[in-house]
């Protein structure tokens, strides 16, 4: 079923008895030519451009809870394209492109909204920093100004400008960047996936990797052996549990990162603010609700929930770029579990074990790069090599000495 206001006038005359399931709940087969652990956005564009752009549908998507439970459920939905080095840069505005036409393209309403992404800067050096990067986005034609605090405070006035320890100076603002609906995004790609032929089987944990003649098989779930020709791991903050079951060791750690959202306010934040004097970033939602997040809880942990002394970290550093948040509520609060490289930038690449692949270590970049990862990944799977926007992220790059550090802060995963 196609959606389109057609549908949606004549369902509602006939008491919307008429819908069909979205996606089908499907019992695994035998064995696959694609197998995807991992039902997240990650999982799930891949195997919608396998089946769209590669022809490949004799795909399953594993995923051992329910479609969307896991990092792409639990976000701040920001989008964003404003990256400096050039592995990341080209990419990320691959996946700025394929969001800008992704609703179109799946038929779903992911309700993308490119409101703008604003990152403030408080200091003379944090101005040069920013120049550097904005210049380093035109270059690669991608949209960048870099405003003063006076076009700062006649678009945002509500900020503290005259904070002692942090007065504003300015921002650079990407005005194609901006939010869209995180779990919208899991259901349309699974849509898009599950019509062409891809089985999204839902409660089906992997629990081992069959392995022989040191090349990958099929692999051990809840619901029995499952065999394939080509094994994909894009299981996020997982990553290392799911590698670890074929010998792998990755270069990863697993850290908790929160996410909040506050009571529903009038219309008050039109884009998305990040603080430039410690990590605070804050949208507001269609429903009104303020969604704002900081920095990873520091330590390695499994959990889907994080601790006090960041949410007070998180706040504090809020109330710095806007005073008027200490009179807002917080309704609730959630985690995800980041996959933190030794870089701070993600791996697409083969793996060492024959047919295995691996999709993972995306710290902070995650949601935002679903469709260019998907498409990428898929390309990897389906040809053997790398999608030229994506070379860059190989798993040897640690090895080799090629790294793709976005901040500068060293081999440290909890410090990207």
């Amino acid at each position: 079923m196609r959606y389109s206001a057609l549908s949606l006038l004549m369902n509602g005359l006939f008491g919307n008895k008429a819908w069909k399931p979205a996606w089908r709940d499907a019992t695994p087969k035998p064995h696959y030519d694609v197998i995807i652990v991992g039902g997240g956005g990650h999982g799930l564009a891949t195997a919608y451009y396998l089946a769209k752009d590669f022809g490949i549908s004799n795909v399953a998507v594993l995923e051992k809870n329910y479609v969307g439970s896991g990092n792409v459920g639990r976000n701040t939905t920001i989008i964003r394209s404003n990256y400096l080095l050039p592995g990341n840069n080209p990419f990320y505005e691959l996946s700025m492109k394929l969001w800008e036409g992704l609703e179109q393209d799946f038929n779903f309403n992911a309700m993308v909204s490119q409101r703008g992404v604003l990152n403030l800067f408080h200091s003379d050096a944090q101005r040069d920093a920013y120049t550097r990067r904005g210049n380093a986005m035109r270059l690669h034609g991608v949209d960048a100004e870099l405003l003063d605090r006076a076009a700062v405070k006649a678009m945002l006035p509500f900020l503290d400008f005259e904070n002692a320890r942090f007065p504003i100076q300015g921002g650079l603002l990407q005005r194609r960047g901006g939010t869209v609906r995180h779990d919208a995004v899991a259901w349309g790609y699974a849509r898009g996936a599950d019509q062409r032929g891809v089985d999204i089987v839902q409660g089906c944990e992997v629990t081992g990797i069959r392995r022989e003649n040191g090349r990958v098989v099929g692999v051990e779930t809840s619901q029995g052996f499952i065999g394939c020709n080509k094994l994909a791991l894009a299981a996020a903050g997982n990553s290392s549990q799911v590698a670890s079951m074929a010998g792998l060791k990755l270069p990863i750690e697993s850290h908790v990162l929160q996410a909040f959202v506050s009571e529903g306010l009038k219309p008050f934040i039109d884009g998305v603010v990040t603080f430039g004097a410690g990590h605070f970033y804050v949208s507001q939602s269609d429903k009104g609700g303020l969604v704002f997040g900081g920095d990873i809880d520091g330590y390695n942990s499994y959990a889907q929930r994080g601790n006090l002394a960041t949410v007070e970290h998180v706040a504090e550093a809020g109330k710095a770029m806007i005073p008027a948040l200490s009179r807002v509520r917080v309704l609730r609060a959630w985690g995800g579990i980041m996959d933190m490289s030794m870089d701070g930038s993600p791996i697409i690449d083969r793996t060492p074990i024959d047919n295995l692949y691996l999709n993972a270590g995306w710290c902070y970049g995650g949601f935002k790069a679903t469709p260019a990862s998907g498409f990428c990944f898929a390309h990897l799977l389906a040809r053997d090599t790398p999608q030229e926007t994506a070379a860059a992220f190989r798993l040897d790059r640690f090895r080799r000495g090629y790294l793709i550090d976005e901040k500068g802060q060293g081999a440290q995963p909890n410090l990207h």
